[in-house]
């Protein structure tokens, strides 16, 4: 009988140091959704990231998740294992499908965002992830917004992240079925008692200097793409964030 208290103890304390660790860890990957209203694409949610994907245009029109501290210091490795999206429902892009382009599979979840463990990090390499960026874009003021962004994200202890192509307008394409996207944008937005807002326009080109040069509304970016962001917010919340451009606490 003793054994059996004792054992009944055991799982008693096991299970509830399960029950109070789970939530925690949702809660510090995502508190909550703001995911974008769709525009063209259908929603396809991977563990910590979530895309809307065109078949159109054989790429996403976002993707959008929650960066946090945790997930920028994790210390997963890059995994670089390019591979087909599993969720795409019609003609994927393969890993060899931008061979001989020109143009890099460049992330819109970044790796270097998703390093909280392996899961996180391989699903970024999905190709339904990759967008067709110049290199000079790609490795440039691209990659220099998206060290921008991780900064920020831990002065702030976590942000909202969405990000895409302006597929309004092409810029090519490859086999004739990839859409090579002109500009890319990105938005951050920090909740809480208070809130502020960013967005970023850039071409798919070579360019120098800050990145605070790219701002732009989230109006206007809303315009070009045809994307309702955030539109879980309150809307006169809304409405202020979206309409104007603040670069008021956000290290500039």
């Amino acid at each position: 009988m003793r054994f059996l208290n004792t054992l009944s103890l055991v799982f008693f304390f096991v299970f509830s140091s399960c029950a109070q660790e789970e939530p925690q860890l949702r809660t510090s990957i995502q508190a909550d959704d703001f995911t974008p209203k769709l525009a063209n694409g259908y929603l396809i949610e991977h563990t910590y990231y979530t895309l809307s994907y065109s078949n159109t245009h054989r790429q996403a029109e976002f993707s959008y998740y929650f960066l946090s501290p945790a997930s920028i210091q994790g210390g997963q490795e890059r995994t670089d294992d390019f591979r087909v999206d599993p969720k795409v429902k019609s003609n994927p892009v393969k890993s060899t499908d931008y061979q001989g382009s020109g143009y890099d599979r460049g992330h819109l979840c970044p790796a270097a965002d998703m390093a909280l463990n392996l899961t996180a990090m391989s699903e970024t390499f999905y190709m339904s992830n990759m967008s067709p960026m110049t290199p000079s874009f790609n490795r440039g003021i691209w990659s220099k917004l998206e060290d921008w962004v991780r900064d920020a994200a831990l002065q702030e202890g976590g942000l909202f992240v969405v990000t895409g192509p302006v597929l309004s307008k092409s810029c090519g394409s490859i086999n004739s079925s990839i859409t090579i996207p002109c500009s890319y944008y990105k938005i951050v937005f920090k909740g809480g008692s208070n809130p502020k807002m960013l967005g970023f326009l850039l071409s798919n080109a070579g360019a120098s200097g800050s990145v605070q040069q790219f701002v732009i509304t989230i109006d206007a970016l809303e315009q070009q793409t045809g994307i309702d962001f955030f539109p879980q917010l309150e809307d006169a919340l809304e409405q202020s964030l979206e309409s104007k451009v603040s670069l008021s606490g956000w290290g500039f």
